[in-house]
């Protein structure tokens, strides 16, 4: 399914897009080469906005939830990243404990899970679930709410291994994003290997330092293929040390505003777009949707209400949020099913292997699709995640999915780098 664009769509962004399509083979060997250097994380998702003169992701999430929305024709794509993912890492693998977010059981989410665990059996794995929820004494049984069930049972720590009493797994996948902080269960693992690694939760892991590197990657690929790297990223700006019910630091991030709305305002000029910009603050400490807040000026941030000031505070899991990012905003033009949509694009390993696009009715075109009423509608990636057809106008669907998924890569890439460069002390985990 193509979405319907809006009715004027620039052309400076059908010729990137088409400059990016001409050179697709070129591309293609700049990412080998690159994936010679770095390692890519097991899985991610990345959030992308086409405004309809740029490109570009808004988040990047190493710890995906949302495979049930992909299209089924996508499974055998991401079967076989899986088991190169699995061989890369553990070869001989027979054994995978998968470790679900505690704090989800909604039904949507363990549809996700069920559909992960299909993928990964699929590659020879046997594959089964652990809590690290320390409260959990004995094997539970979840309702999917469709009839099926998830046994979910503790973790038994065995010296520097960590599996459940009568498995022992050689792989250890976490699904669980650790805002909260570093489970004891899992520090010191050292005789297997834990994907993503601990320092990729948000215990330790910053929105600022992944769009450092995504802004490093994008200025190289842009240097490689002659284009403007402003048509691929956004400018931010990382605020801490900030309460916003108390109302220090405040006045930094209303300061930081005013920064990105001149930025975007000098690049909208110099690209000939004629419309307003806006930026967005979000918690620097992962959002799962919330606290995602649009800012027009920088004074909206200095007369914000008590419940707007408390909303922006409050982080998943209750934490409070004390340090935030001021990111351009990127509207999207896309619209599906009659509402205002953006494309969200999967990996594993190093492939893209499917997506879908969140619909939200209620929401506009420079507002935060995340959040409760949203819908989704698979993206038709089977068939056009690596291969444009040059025969085919940009608008088509085949070549539009594939400039996403150059995009959505080099998110990919700057994760890689980003875990690389961040890779802490293994003191911090005991």
């Amino acid at each position: 399914m193509l979405p319907d664009f809006a009715q004027a769509i620039s052309a400076p962004l059908q010729d990137f897009e088409r400059h990016l399509l001409e050179a697709s083979a070129r591309i293609e060997r700049w990412f080998r080469l690159e994936w010679q250097d770095h390692t890519p994380p097991f899985y991610a998702s990345v959030d992308l906005r086409n405004a309809g003169f740029k490109i570009a992701p808004v988040d990047t999430n190493l710890f995906p939830a949302g495979f049930d929305s992909l299209s089924e024709d996508t499974l055998p794509l991401a079967v076989q990243a899986a088991m190169a993912a699995i061989e890369k890492y553990c070869p001989d693998a027979r054994n995978l404990l998968l470790i679900p977010d505690a704090r989800r059981r909604d039904a949507r989410y363990l549809r996700s899970l069920r559909r992960l665990s299909t993928i990964l059996r699929q590659t020879g794995l046997r594959v089964r679930y652990g809590s690290v929820d320390p409260a959990l004494a004995s094997p539970v049984r979840i309702d999917a709410g469709d009839g099926e069930t998830l046994l979910v049972e503790p973790l038994v720590r065995r010296g520097f291994r960590v599996g459940l009493a009568d498995f022992d797994p050689c792989s250890i996948l976490l699904n669980d994003d650790l805002p909260a902080g570093l489970p004891e269960v899992l520090a010191n693992v050292h005789e297997q290997v834990l994907l993503p690694p601990l320092h990729a939760g948000w215990a330790l892991r910053r929105k600022s330092r992944h769009f450092a590197a995504y802004a490093e990657v994008a200025r190289r690929f842009a240097r490689q293929f002659d284009f403007d790297p402003w048509l691929v990223t956004t400018h931010f700006v990382e605020c801490s040390e900030v309460d916003f019910v108390g109302g220090a630091g405040v006045d930094r991030v209303a300061a930081a505003v005013d920064r990105i709305l001149r930025q975007a305002r000098a690049r909208y000029r110099e690209h000939g777009i004629d419309e307003a910009p806006f930026a967005v603050v979000k918690a620097n400490a992962g959002t799962c949707g919330i606290g995602v807040t649009p800012v027009r000026d920088a004074a909206q941030l200095r007369r914000a209400s008590p419940a707007e000031r408390q909303a922006m505070a409050s982080g998943p899991s209750g934490r409070a949020v004390d340090e935030v990012v001021v990111q351009e905003g990127v509207r999207t033009v896309e619209t599906v099913d009659g509402g205002v949509a953006e494309p969200v694009v999967y990996t594993i390993d190093r492939y893209v292997v499917g997506g879908f696009y969140r619909v939200h009715t209620q929401r506009g075109p420079d507002e935060n699709l995340n959040a409760p009423g949203m819908h989704f509608v698979p993206l038709p990636f089977a068939a056009s995640c690596h291969l444009p057809d040059h025969g085919e106008s940009v608008e088509h669907a085949v070549n539009r999915f594939y400039v996403y998924g150059v995009v959505a890569r080099l998110a990919l890439l700057a994760a890689a780098v980003e875990l690389e460069q961040t890779d802490p002390d293994p003191s911090l985990y005991g």
